[in-house]
């Protein structure tokens, strides 16, 4: 009993702040879809529903009900005729299974639909990443930092898939979690974790590559012996190993996820030329490249120069090789990649170790002033989430 309040009284404000700011967030985003209705004039599969909270569960939350409720259906499909890019037809392959998984989980357990289950997943890993988050900035700031980051992560451009039916907010807490074991020299937790996260998400790459660099280091120190970080560089990969193995044995292709991924949604590995591409054609006016929408990827591209902003304040830190690397291999992941700018600031959310600088900068305020900045960025947060989903909606 003394130890469960000791662990509220540590955690509480933790998950209070975390709470109260995507509640503000929250609030505006559904107030500005209730304010323009336009929900009822979109396809329920993309952007839209009879009600304005049913755009919680479309694009790529769509997917993720078909799939907890109706199962996989690997297959590479041509598209009859096709001349363009987009040659196959999209399928669920695309979407990893951890998350849908969970949600069929939940549902059974809680009688809870689909879209229920898979907001309550979100929802609770959402505050397990904050808590993460509180841990890892914690040590460098202590709990002032702590709190801001927690703070941060509700706030960030791309927070509105935080509390949707989205894989998002579970990445992040497993992927937050297992940089704390490293950091905490628990290894065996760390490789399980990422395996997990390597079900969940295919920039879990950059995730593996970070956990085992860092237990390539212990064992070259000779830290922890031999059997932890051996054990954590064995287990990290073989989460996204394994689902990429079964697609493509599923499909007859052992590179099929990728091709599926080029051929039906355009997002490709192209050593950063459509990133490039973006960055110089925005500013100017110009809508030359693939899948522009000017208001997100307007603030796709502040998204991105804010992280490499930050990206030498977390260096002068000296944060350990697993935050390092996890933080610099996904910007390479996303920034590489061709994709739909317009998500960027939502494919960026796992960069999580960028909060520290300026939550090592916010802990100089009072708890009353920081809370006040923190709230009226919720508040811009929210209104994002709402404006980028009408542009990016399909009427």
């Amino acid at each position: 009993m003394h130890r469960l309040r000791r662990a509220a009284e540590h955690h509480g404000p933790v998950l209070l702040m975390y709470g109260t700011l995507k509640l503000i967030g929250f609030g505006a985003f559904m107030y500005l879809l209730h304010s323009t209705g336009d929900y009822q004039r979109k396809n329920p599969r993309f952007g839209g529903g009879a009600r304005p909270w049913d755009v919680l569960a479309t694009w790529d939350g769509w997917w993720y009900q078909q799939i907890a409720e109706h199962g996989y259906h690997p297959a590479l499909v041509p598209v009859p005729g096709a001349t363009g890019m987009i040659t196959l037809e999209g399928n669920s392959a695309a979407f990893f299974p951890l998350y849908p998984a969970l949600m069929r989980t939940v549902s059974a357990l809680t009688g809870l639909g689909s879209y229920g289950a898979g907001l309550l997943v979100s929802i609770v890993a959402s505050f397990v990443a904050a808590l993460g988050i509180y841990a890892v900035t914690e040590r460098f700031g202590g709990r002032g930092a702590g709190l801001a980051a927690a703070g941060l992560w509700a706030v960030w451009p791309g927070s509105g898939v935080e509390w949707a039916v989205y894989s998002d907010s579970l990445y992040v807490a497993l992927a937050v979690w297992a940089c704390h074991a490293v950091m905490s020299r628990r290894w065996l937790t760390a490789g399980l974790l990422t395996c997990a996260a390597g079900l969940n998400r295919p920039t879990a790459a950059a995730l593996i590559a970070a956990v085992a660099l860092a237990a390539l280091l212990a064992l070259h120190r000779r830290e922890d012996g031999i059997r932890g970080p051996l054990a954590a560089m064995l287990l990290a990969p073989l989460g996204l190993l394994a689902y990429l193995g079964w697609v493509g044995h599923r499909m007859g292709d052992y590179g099929g996820y990728f091709r599926l991924q080029s051929g039906a949604w355009a997002h490709e590995w192209d050593f950063g030329r459509q990133t490039l591409d973006v960055l110089t054609s925005v500013p100017v006016g110009r809508s030359d490249y693939l899948f522009p929408w000017p208001f997100a990827d307007m603030i796709g591209v502040g998204v991105v120069l804010l992280a490499f902003a930050l990206l030498p304040l977390l260096f002068r830190n000296r944060p350990p090789v697993v935050l390092t690397v996890h933080t610099v291999l996904t910007l390479v992941l996303v920034l590489g990649s061709q994709q739909i700018f317009g998500n960027v600031s939502r494919y960026l959310l796992p960069l999580f170790p960028l909060f520290i600088p300026p939550a090592l900068a916010l802990r100089r305020l009072g708890p009353v002033h920081r809370f006040a900045l923190l709230a009226t960025a919720a508040l811009a947060s929210g209104s994002y989430a709402g404006y980028a989903l009408f542009e990016l909606g399909v009427p």
